[in-house]
């Protein structure tokens, strides 16, 4: 007798269908890539097998008669506050199949959420707000080193800098696109994200997929990625961008590589990646040539000489509990930026344990980071680059006030061009055209699609920022950086808020 799969008998989703609805057109067939819609032929009807689906909704949407509902199976275990039906059937998937838990997107554990317990400031009466549909209102700031002082020589007449001063890269917007891989996400995502950073007047970061032939063209807005597995890296990649981020770690699985499941490696993908198609390509832990801040400094260097110092080097590092004394280190090693990735980062595929365990929230890491660097005297070597768990506007304008110079958004981004967060990115077989490599699949979302929609959000992201700014009586983005006297906290215990640096609400 064949051992019973425990974990096909407790769905999440329940499929119902209203059958004075339907009319029997077989388009929830078509559009659920997880077969979870099949046509009965003999019947002549339809029928859905509840234990595959995985509440992307795609085919309720796609339905033209609405005649479907999705909603969480009513069928429950017994309440018990230690043994939740989430661990039970965690604990069944693993004796069905005696491997690792795997997931995607970022933390689902309902950690406290910093950035819902920090309010903003606003003028009134004596110091008056500005009105950013009538007053000048600057956006712009410059990633990478300042000096510390500037030298001013006249020459003929006209002053001018006496030193040259390093590369810096100009955003419009502090908000650039976050590292996803092409592979991780499909190509037309990525030619979305390319059009929008640079008509938005930011970057987008490859991750640490190589980029593919028809994206060079976006090279003054593109971050290409060095990481463990060295996957599509040769000169003309690092040449092609603008900054080169070595990935250290990332938020949702510090202490582990990448990962792209063989399923998702097309030809296409294997070309850039120069990989073998149907391989996995897993990165190692570490960079097997870094081992001490030394080493990390030599590869900064190296980088830099095979572009000719033209191009930044940033480092990218997961957020855990000694941040602040690895970002410190990072930045004596010669890192023009520091991007540091919460405990809610996103991911297309990373071990349940380590999403959901391993990692601390990104608020509290760049208040560590921006305090101790501007303890030692260094600040101004690189720029903090906040990544993980940013959903709106309001978050981007509290992680600038608490030390960082811009952002990184990635789950946003993906939700905007039509994500529903079932959490199934490792599979390849995502309904919404995003998180795939299948070509009928990726039909679903045209660039042209996923261009306008990436766009239209950080274009309305950018003018909610104008209005907070204008509220606090900011006219610059480079006015709020670090000013955590624009903020104050709301429900925070005391070591809390001292490690934010921050007072509380009514002082």
């Amino acid at each position: 007798m064949a051992s019973p799969q425990f974990s096909s008998f407790y769905p999440d989703f329940l499929v119902q269908r209203i059958w004075e609805r339907c009319i029997k057109c077989k388009r929830c067939v078509k559009e659920c890539s997880y077969g979870v819609h099949v046509w009965d032929e003999k019947k002549k009807t339809l029928l859905a097998d509840d234990s595959k689906c995985v509440g992307c909704h795609r085919c309720e949407a796609m339905c033209p008669t609405k005649a479907l509902v999705i909603r969480r199976h009513p069928s429950d275990f017994r309440e018990h506050a230690l043994w939740t039906p989430w661990h039970i059937k965690n604990i069944y998937k693993q004796a069905d199949q005696g491997g690792v838990l795997l997931t995607s997107t970022g933390c689902a554990q309902p950690y406290k959420n910093y950035f819902d317990h920090l309010v903003l400031d606003a003028c009134q009466v004596t110091n008056p707000p500005i009105d950013p549909l009538r007053e000048p209102m600057e956006l712009r700031t410059f990633i990478g080193p300042k000096p510390e002082s500037l030298e001013i020589e006249k020459v003929n007449g006209k002053f001018r800098l006496k030193k040259r001063l390093p590369p810096l890269i100009q955003l419009e917007v502090p908000i650039m696109f976050a590292a996803m891989s092409y592979g991780a996400i499909s190509l037309h995502v990525h030619q979305g994200l390319a059009r929008a950073a640079r008509d938005l007047g930011t970057l987008y970061n490859t991750g640490e997929g190589g980029l593919h032939a028809s994206l060079y063209e976006y090279g003054s807005n593109t971050i290409v990625q060095c990481a463990s597995g060295r996957f599509g890296l040769h000169v003309d990649y690092l040449n092609a961008g603008v900054a080169i981020e070595i990935k250290i770690g990332q938020g949702a699985k510090p202490g582990i590589g990448g990962h792209l499941p063989g399923e998702k490696v097309t030809e296409e993908i294997s070309k850039t990646r120069m990989i073998p198609v149907g391989s996995d390509a897993i990165s190692p832990a570490p960079h097997h040539d870094i081992y001490s801040i030394e080493d990390l400094r030599g590869l900064i260097f190296a980088l830099k000489e095979a572009t000719e110092y033209k191009k930044l080097v940033f480092v990218k590092i997961a957020a855990v509990h000694n941040v602040a004394a690895i970002a410190s280190g990072i930045v004596r090693a010669g890192a023009d930026a520091v991007v540091i990735d919460g405990l809610r980062g996103g991911t297309g595929a990373a071990p349940t344990m380590f999403r959901d365990y391993i990692g601390i929230p990104i608020e509290l890491a760049i208040s560590a980071v921006d305090k101790r660097l501007r303890e030692e005297g260094i600040r101004h070597r690189a720029s903090i680059i906040a990544s993980g768990g940013i959903r709106n506007s309001a978050d981007v304008v509290k992680a600038i006030a608490l030390g960082a110079d811009a952002v990184y958004i990635g789950t946003a981004a993906l939700i905007a061009v039509g994500c529903t967060m079932c959490q199934r990115c490792y599979t390849g077989k995502c309904p919404w055209g995003i998180a795939t490599n299948n070509p009928e699949l990726i039909k679903r979302l045209p660039p042209d699609v996923a261009y306008e929609k990436i766009y239209n959000l950080v274009k309305g992201w950018a003018l909610e920022i104008k209005e907070m700014l204008g509220a606090m009586g900011i006219n610059s983005i480079e006015s709020l950086k670090g000013n955590r006297d624009k903020l104050r906290a709301v429900g925070l215990t005391e070591k809390e808020m001292e490690i934010l640096e921050v007072k509380h609400a009514g002082e």
